[in-house]
């Protein structure tokens, strides 16, 4: 089921409404059952998978816990760990990794070697399997106990909110929490309400109207000046942060109305000053698990530089690879390592140069500079995770940096609204919705505008509210289009 579906609001009141009426004790029962009806309202027959993956984990857990020997917590680490990543494996990588070597093999004018997969990818896998291996590798660390009921660990893996696209959640924040009598309050009801809209906004408004015009340059690169593939690439910048931004603010939204917090994913990642800062306002429960799960064990920045840079290109291999089953996601993620390495590497000499600059005098200035520059080299990355292929990311590079002198003609100029498939109305109404949210996202986080709006009178705080519920509803895109990272 769709957040951005008619049918989940219908959903989430049934199911708000059976959680507060029902004893404490047995809602766990409801919210596990809904959980289900959600992620199988998509396809019924991959709840297996989610079967598979809560059983796995739960017995290996209990396992490595009660087990008196090391060797057999390793053991049965490994077969928790094995059984979720074969599975993420087999859905997620196979077609990859048989493309490849197929590939290599018809270069040497060998016949294929592995057949092709018809499996579809399970809607929300690379994010239940992340947070069920959390869960384990915590209980082998002996960081938390194991969960000895089914049932709750059941619903901390299906959650509904956070099932399909996160935040990954850890056990020692949610399993309590999924324990917890929890009255109807109002506040966290106002509060999860206005959260939902929020995303609703940034989902249906601005990601799906931008969505039509990134689509229309990246599935022909070739055919686009760079002013409109720079534009397009811009503009995917901001579509994928609103739709998955929105997807996260929704899923945090629909657990606060129950009483349950979810953790903060995003943070005006646009806002970063560094990649490294990047990272840490950027799908924060994604980062934050790999620092912790692949960084941390590897040595993390505890070793030589050297070493310390090898990490930093492996988790970001990775994290290029868990994204998704193509090269571009892999040159995606190598990038950024790269990218990484040479901020950290370039540190003494980028000090230097704002000395002798003058910049060193200007902090605000060289904040701008940063700002600037990290938000340029984002948008390049994306370039990759964007295309449909390499050579279609290459084609949309190498068109950039071209046809900007034609930018002062009219003629060019109208040229350029119709090459992007849209009307000047459908385009404004775009832009003008992106300046919305631009706008409201500042001033919702800029440290002097809480107090401030709180003293605002209650009839304009509503008004405001109001009107963002209408513009959803006149200006949304409402065609039941899945969130981008349902494919990861």
């Amino acid at each position: 089921m769709l957040f951005n579906s008619l049918e989940f609001p219908v959903f989430f009141l049934v199911v708000c409404l059976g959680y507060f009426a029902l004893p404490a004790a047995r809602r766990w029962m409801l919210l596990l059952a809904a959980s289900y009806f959600f992620y199988m309202y998509w396809r019924a027959d991959y709840a297996i998978l989610l079967v598979i993956s809560t059983v796995i984990d739960f017995e290996a857990a209990k396992r490595i816990h009660d087990s008196r020997s090391q060797r057999a917590k390793r053991i049965w680490l490994a077969l928790s760990l094995s059984g979720n990543l074969g599975l993420l494996f087999f859905f997620k990588y196979y077609n990859f990794l048989a493309g490849s070597l197929n590939t290599v093999l018809g270069l040497a004018h060998r016949p294929e070697l592995l057949p092709y997969s018809d499996f579809l990818l399970p809607v929300g896998i690379s994010f239940y399997t992340f947070q069920t291996m959390s869960y384990t590798i915590d209980v082998y660390l002996g960081r938390m106990p194991p969960e000895r009921h089914l049932g709750y660990f059941a619903l901390y893996v299906s959650y509904f909110p956070q099932l399909v696209a996160g935040p990954i959640e850890r056990a020692d924040s949610l399993l309590p929490q999924l324990r917890t009598a929890h009255r109807f309050d109002y506040v966290n009801a106002v509060e999860g309400l206005k959260l939902i809209a929020w995303g609703l906004f940034k989902k249906v408004v601005v990601a799906d109207r931008i969505a039509p015009v990134v689509d229309a340059v990246y599935s022909s690169p070739g055919g686009h000046s760079g002013p409109v593939c720079a534009l397009a690439t811009v503009l995917f910048g901001f579509q994928i942060l609103c739709d998955f931004s929105g997807y996260s603010d929704i899923a945090l939204g629909s657990a606060r109305v129950m009483g349950i917090r979810l953790m903060q994913n995003f943070r005006q990642p646009y806002r970063a000053v560094s990649l490294k800062d990047f990272w840490q306002r950027w799908h924060i429960s994604l980062s934050t698990w790999f620092r912790d799960y692949v960084y941390v064990p590897l040595g993390g920045n505890r070793c030589s530089r050297a070493k310390m840079y090898r990490n930093l290109l492996l988790v970001f291999l990775v994290s290029g690879i868990w994204h998704g089953a193509a090269w571009t996601f892999v040159i995606w993620g190598a990038l950024h390592g790269v990218l990484l390495v040479a901020e950290h590497a370039l540190v003494p000499l980028r000090a230097a140069a704002a000395r002798w600059s003058g910049l060193a005098r200007w902090p605000r200035i060289a904040t701008a500079l940063s700002l600037l520059t990290t938000f340029l080299l984002v948008n390049l990355t994306w370039v990759f995770f964007r295309a449909a292929s390499v050579s279609d990311a290459l084609t949309v590079l190498s068109s950039i940096p071209h046809g900007w002198a034609h930018l002062a003609s009219w003629t060019h100029a109208a040229s350029l609204v119709h090459s992007l498939a849209a009307t000047p109305w459908e385009l404004g109404v775009t832009l003008l919705s992106l300046g919305l949210f631009l706008t409201a996202d500042h001033l919702i986080h800029a440290p002097w505008s809480l107090p401030a709006w709180q003293r605002r009178a209650v009839a304009i705080r509503w008004a405001c509210y109001s009107g963002l519920v209408w513009w959803v509803f006149l200006f949304g895109q409402f065609a039941n289009s899945p969130f981008i990272y349902f494919v990861f």
